[in-house]
């Protein structure tokens, strides 16, 4: 599977039309003049940060080891601005740990590093393992809890000389995901069936605790707006969240949707 940062790069390159992610890719490849254009919300929710015993705030985390892939990786952004919240210097306080030969969850298993960003499955197995401890829950912890995680987005291109077929796309991304909130059984067993996901209890465990039915409820650009600015404050992208939103943003297909897929 391709992390965000993969996608929102293949949508800047040129390589892919649409794509589902996390939103700080997006904001920052925006900020870089990567043509990406943000089309509306879609869920809330998924991130977790396990620390090991002892720890047990964010500002516990100082001097403390972070396992990441690899710089700028999205848990290594969204991290960055949490621990900004707080008082931190992600910089200078934490320190990011990064070993080509073993995964960030392998080193948090194995006691390399004190704190491990996850989201579904790893997640769910250190939970069920009950391996570290849970300190942020992004699904249920304010501020992010009040705002869009992961976002559609697609290319300026793309989307401007095909408006019938991005409108046409992100209405059945909605349909999905007012699926995933209507019906969680029921779309947990689609995605297992057809092969995307091996674990029903996983899928249905994820569907459940996560916001699939906010798109219509959350303010899409008050989400751009958001993580704009506390992006900006550590450093990952330069420019204004109001340059971002003139630049890399589109609501009119989702104004639209709202109007058609009325509760």
């Amino acid at each position: 599977m391709a992390s965000a940062t993969e996608s929102a790069n293949a949508i800047g390159g040129g390589q892919a039309d649409l794509s589902f992610d996390f939103i700080s890719p997006f904001i920052i490849g925006i900020d870089s003049g990567q043509p990406i254009t943000v089309l509306a919300g879609a869920m809330s929710g998924c991130f977790e940060l396990f620390v090991k015993e002892g720890i047990k705030t964010v500002a516990d985390l100082k001097g403390k080891k972070v396992g990441l892939r690899f710089l700028g990786a999205t848990p290594h952004v969204l991290l960055s601005i949490i621990a900004a919240e707080v008082g931190l210097d992600p910089v200078k306080d934490i320190e990011w740990v990064v070993n080509p030969k073993s995964s960030p969850i392998e080193l948090f298993v194995n006691g390399k590093v004190d704190a491990f960003v996850g989201n579904p499955p790893e997640s769910l197995d250190l939970r069920a393992q009950r391996i570290g401890h849970v300190i942020v829950k992004t699904s249920v912890d304010r501020p992010w809890s009040q705002y869009f995680c992961c976002m559609l987005a697609g290319s300026r291109d793309y989307t401007r000389r095909n408006p019938v077929a991005t409108k046409r796309a992100l209405r059945a991304i909605l349909k999905a995901t007012d699926l995933c909130a209507t019906e969680p059984s029921r779309a947990s067993r689609r995605i297992v069936d057809r092969g995307f996901l091996p674990r029903y209890d996983y899928v249905l465990q994820t569907l459940n605790e996560n916001g699939y039915d906010k798109w219509r409820e959350y303010d899409a650009e008050d989400t751009i707006r958001f993580y704009s600015l506390r992006l900006h404050e550590v450093g990952f992208v330069k420019s204004s969240p109001q340059k971002i939103i003139a630049e890399g943003t589109d609501w009119r297909f989702l104004n639209e949707l709202k109007r058609e897929l009325k509760a």
